[in-house]
């Protein structure tokens, strides 16, 4: 469990990094509404995914777990639908009212899904190099 915990906390921080990094990519080389799409969709999936991180951590504590009547699978859903339907609100406004680049926007939002297979490019290589020695 504290190895998974390590690799979570690893995505986390390679989300942000990778924000900042495409961030600053997009400024230097796109316009202003491709730029703001990156930086806001990139800022949306981040923050989603340090709440629901934050969910999971609060929902599998012992004295959460052993409460009877709770489900805690139920919890989890609904506050991940509320963060959902949120998101969405949010991506269909700043598409609606022209604030963000539609492309530049999906290019930001793909922060997370980059990460996650970024660190486990890593975790994989480690592993591979670990047995190989």
């Amino acid at each position: 469990m504290q190895d998974l915990t390590k690799v979570v906390d690893l995505v986390t921080k390679a989300n942000w990094l990778l924000l900042v990094l495409a961030g600053l990519a997009a400024l230097m080389t796109t316009p202003m509404p491709v730029y703001l799409g990156v930086v806001a969709g990139g800022l949306i999936v981040a923050v989603n995914f340090h709440l629901l991180k934050k969910t999971i951590n609060n929902s599998i504590r012992p004295e959460v777990v052993s409460e009877k009547g709770r489900s805690l699978v139920g919890h989890v859903l609904v506050k991940y639908y509320i963060r959902f339907a949120v998101s969405s609100i949010l991506i269909f406004l700043l598409i609606s009212n022209h604030i963000v680049h539609p492309l530049g926007l999906l290019a930001g939002l793909s922060v997370v899904v980059a990460s996650v297979f970024l660190v486990t490019l890593l975790v994989v290589t480690r592993l591979y190099f670990k047995e190989a020695v």
